[in-house]
């Protein structure tokens, strides 16, 4: 099956383009239902797309609530504000969760070539104490990081493969959906339909 690139990809693309000087353009919100059936929201760093496909690519410790939420139901949604443009990108999918015990060796190239995109300082996050347990009163230094050794068993990577993307700019006023499906051929395409603001 083939891999069709979004329409609403190069708007992305363009919205990261025009605030690239500001620092926090890399940032988005990701919402995930949580097993109590209650929203679940919290702030992440875009990691690119994943090849030239349109799916978004997240680093993360796999001792996090997020991981058992989306084990528990793999939807998700990004709420991505661009300040600068005035552009909102709510971008709606399916997150694959890529951590040490995935059997596909591709997807395990993939985990190990974002560690190493990562800053050090970013890596040694992984190697702290259990995200979202309490503090205890004296923490632990991290332990030690040989720079050139690959991803630690917390590291994992989530990849948001998008099917629904609703794109607001309030500068034009204009708002667009974009929708994922399959053709009679059974290729991906994308429809967009123009809705009011």
């Amino acid at each position: 099956m083939g891999t069709v690139t979004g329409p609403w990809k190069q708007l992305l693309l363009n919205a990261l383009e025009s605030n690239a000087h500001l620092k926090d353009s890399s940032f988005f919100q990701l919402a995930t239902i949580g097993s109590n059936g209650r929203p679940s929201n919290r702030t992440v760093v875009f990691r690119g797309f994943q090849g030239n496909s349109n799916k978004i690519q997240i680093n993360t410790d796999c001792r996090t609530h997020k991981i058992e939420e989306l084990k528990h139901c793999p939807f998700a949604e990004i709420c991505w504000y661009f300040t600068n443009s005035w552009e909102q990108f709510r971008i709606n999918g399916k997150i694959d969760i890529i951590d040490a015990s995935d059997p596909d060796p591709n997807k395990l190239q993939q985990r190990e070539k974002s560690w190493f995109a990562s800053s050090l300082k970013s890596r040694l996050q992984y190697l702290g104490p259990s995200p979202g347990l309490p503090c205890l009163s004296e923490e632990p230094d991290p332990e030690f990081l040989d720079p050139s050794k690959g991803p630690v068993g917390a590291f994992c990577v989530l990849i948001l493969d998008p099917d629904q993307v609703d794109y607001l700019n309030l500068k034009s006023n204009q708002r667009v959906k974009f929708t994922s499906g399959l053709s009679v051929n059974g290729e991906r395409c994308w429809t967009s339909e123009g809705v009011n603001p």
